[in-house]
């Protein structure tokens, strides 16, 4: 008999738990800047003031520069913090402009992400935590995936510019590229030489390259 009750208990509790959870749902929560982002995001604007301008943006329209990164890339970025209509809809999207010979370094974010080829012809891969590469020539129209969290790259291998659109099921993934991470901060040359097995002089290269110190 207590048993039962205490089922009976746990399944009111549940039911009760569910029901407040559905009448908290909301359409969508367009971000405010106003108020300091949370774990869950950012506080949203009063319904009430939003417009279609809100859940549209022209942001991954215009080719980027190229030619103004050491890795020939430019990346346009629609993320909860470039187009507030994302905030809370666990999505985003990035425009990848590759010119020729260059390169989408090696990164990871928290998020999964899915890639299209529009023009060109790019290498594409990742690395599984196992250390196993899995990696493919991508042509106009084809896509890939990218597992969250593992190490992925792209290389511009045609002839012209590539162009690709990614889609990540966050919206705000957190990118962290490899390189940027060891040798745009203070880290110390030694530290990484030892962690890595780079030689100190390509460290210390890097860091001039990228802005670290020490």
């Amino acid at each position: 008999m207590e048993v039962t009750k205490k089922i009976i208990k746990f399944t009111i509790f549940s039911l009760l738990i569910s029901l407040s959870s559905a009448t908290s749902v909301v359409d969508f929560c367009v971000a405010d800047f106003n108020y300091p982002v949370g774990p869950a995001g950012y506080p949203c604007k009063n319904p009430a003031n939003l417009t279609a301008n809100d859940f549209s943006s022209s942001i991954l329209s215009v080719p980027g520069n190229t030619s103004a990164s050491i890795f020939n890339l430019a990346v346009s970025s629609a993320l909860d913090q470039t187009f507030p209509g994302l905030n809370g809809l666990g999505l985003s999207m990035l425009r990848l402009d590759i010119g020729v010979g260059g390169v989408v370094p090696l990164h990871t974010h928290r998020a999964s992400e899915v890639i299209i080829v529009i023009e060109g012809s790019i290498i594409a891969g990742f690395i599984a935590s196992d250390d196993t590469p899995f990696y493919k020539t991508l042509n106009k129209g084809d896509i890939m995936i990218f597992p969250q969290s593992l190490l992925h790259f792209q290389v511009n291998v045609g002839k012209g510019p590539a162009l690709a659109f990614v889609s990540l099921n966050s919206a705000s993934p957190g990118f962290q590229t490899t390189s940027l991470a060891l040798a745009s901060n203070d880290l110390p040359t030694e530290i990484i030489h030892k962690i890595t097995l780079l030689d100190s002089q390509e460290v210390k290269k890097l860091k001039k390259m990228f802005g670290g110190t020490n």
